[in-house]
């Protein structure tokens, strides 16, 4: 009888933890929308049900997918000291996690898509920069999660440590950016993978969403080989970049010539650079996050 007490107290007390953190991400879910509009400086209800933006959209639902899966990290399973602890422990990251997704799509935009206006091309409606857009989040969200996870406690290393994996990750977002404008630049005499952006090649935007989901499943993996230690932040920070290398050029490697199996007899360049066959380019971003989750499985 007594067991049954502890186990039914115990349960109680997991559900209002449980029901502390939904209440949580919740209200930071609703948040996002409404720092979306804010970042574009448009009324998102008019933007969303009366001008039917459809790259708006799905902008501000890669924000909100990529900030439920920064929570994911912060809901650890274990019960806090305290219900006070428990509700400040998931907000705190929940709200570092919100602006280091704004911050990092303000890097992506700067840096690795420079040499395009993204806001301006997703309130134009372009669906394609949307999608862009959207998949940088996710990308960024997915190195951030595994950050949480990979450090311990509720300090200013642990915060250093995020801002660290947080770099590493953009720092590859736009290294794999690069190399890919050069391929798609061999590939199309001498044409710019941006620009394509820009006249709504969608198909191009769903194989490149594959290749930095991909890019950021690789850098996480790096959070299976290294110990979390405030006192080697520095060396920490080495490790993350380059393990995220190694294991993106493995990935690259492999996704190769998997695809070369998978799809066997198609001309990749030809269905998705120049005919635009989203089917194809589908095929290609399964095949590119298949590989990057099932190394990442490996790691671990």
């Amino acid at each position: 009888m007594n067991t049954f007490i502890e186990i039914t107290a115990l349960n109680q007390e997991l559900l209002i933890i449980l029901a502390i953190d939904i209440a949580v991400a919740i209200f930071l879910l609703g948040t996002m929308r409404f720092v979306s509009g804010l970042s574009s400086k448009v009324n998102t209800t008019d933007e969303l049900a009366k001008e039917d933006n459809f790259a708006f959209g799905i902008s501000v639902a890669g924000s909100i997918a990529a900030l439920g899966i920064v929570l994911t990290g912060a809901i650890t399973g274990e019960a806090a000291d305290s219900y006070l602890v428990e509700f400040i422990g998931m907000l705190t990251y929940g709200v570092f996690g919100l602006v280091l997704i704004k911050v990092g799509r303000v890097i992506h935009d700067r840096f690795a898509l420079n040499q395009l206006n993204k806001t301006e091309e997703i309130i134009n409606r372009n669906l394609t920069v949307g999608l862009v857009d959207a998949a940088g989040a996710i990308a960024t969200a997915i190195v951030i999660r595994a950050v949480l996870l990979w450090v311990d406690g509720l300090s200013v290393g642990t915060f250093l440590a995020i801002g660290s994996g947080f770099l590493v990750a953009q720092t590859m977002l736009v290294l794999i950016t690069r190399f890919k404008e050069r391929q798609y630049k061999k590939n199309n005499q001498d044409d710019c993978m941006q620009e394509a952006f820009t006249k709504g090649q969608i198909a191009l935007a769903i194989r490149y969403a594959g290749q930095v989901i991909s890019t950021a499943l690789a850098v996480t993996a790096a959070s299976h080989f290294l110990i979390y230690s405030p006192e080697t932040l520095v060396n920490n920070l080495l490790g993350w970049l380059v393990i995220g290398i190694v294991m993106t050029v493995l990935v690259t490697i492999l996704t190769t010539i998997a695809k070369r199996i998978i799809l066997w007899g198609i001309n990749l360049v030809e269905e998705v650079d120049q005919q635009h066959n989203i089917g194809v380019a589908s095929i290609e971003m399964a095949v590119s996050i298949s590989i990057a989750l099932m190394l990442s499985a490996l790691m671990a």
